[in-house]
């Protein structure tokens, strides 16, 4: 993989993590108690998995952003994951509209998420750096949301079993 720089500004690669972290928070406040709804179709999940499922995305999402800031925008992994947190804004909009409600990171889904996820791919392209993503890299979201939330789980189960 090259290290050569480009004139891309950090805040397109390091940018990443801040958005994350803005849209992040929200999920963060509001995801757990969403979930415990008798009318929510989705599995109830208490703060603590909240809490450790988000760290362990945090550590996705800091990974990408240092390979971007590393390979000035070049990186296919930075590349990957910015695109799909662009894509992620739309689950958002869209579990909202079936639901016909709020849910969890649906107010920084349009307003910090897609824009962001918007302007750096632009940058990126401004600059005419390789773009290295593909459909089938997309197949790796679902895995690694997965992943986090099977990792929170057996992680806060283990804790509850310490703590007893």
């Amino acid at each position: 993989m090259t290290t050569r720089k480009s004139n891309l500004p950090w805040t397109v690669t390091w940018g990443l993590l801040a958005a994350w972290v803005v849209h992040d928070v929200e999920e963060l406040a509001t995801m757990a108690r969403f979930t415990q709804r008798d009318d929510v179709p989705l599995p109830e999940l208490d703060q603590a998995h909240v809490n450790t499922a988000i760290g362990l995305m945090a550590g996705v999402v800091t990974a990408a952003s240092a390979a971007g800031a590393r390979t000035g925008g070049r990186s296919p992994f930075f590349q990957t994951v910015l695109v799909g947190f662009g894509l992620h804004s739309l689950t958002h909009v869209a579990q909202a509209v079936a639901l016909r409600r709020y849910t969890p990171g649906l107010v920084t889904a349009p307003l910090v998420v897609a824009p962001y996820s918007y302007w750096a791919w632009r940058q990126l392209r401004k600059r005419n750096l390789p773009t290295r993503t593909s459909a089938a890299s997309f197949a790796w979201f679902p895995v690694v949301a997965g992943g986090v939330h099977l990792a929170a789980a057996a992680i806060t189960k283990a804790r509850e079993r310490r703590d007893t």
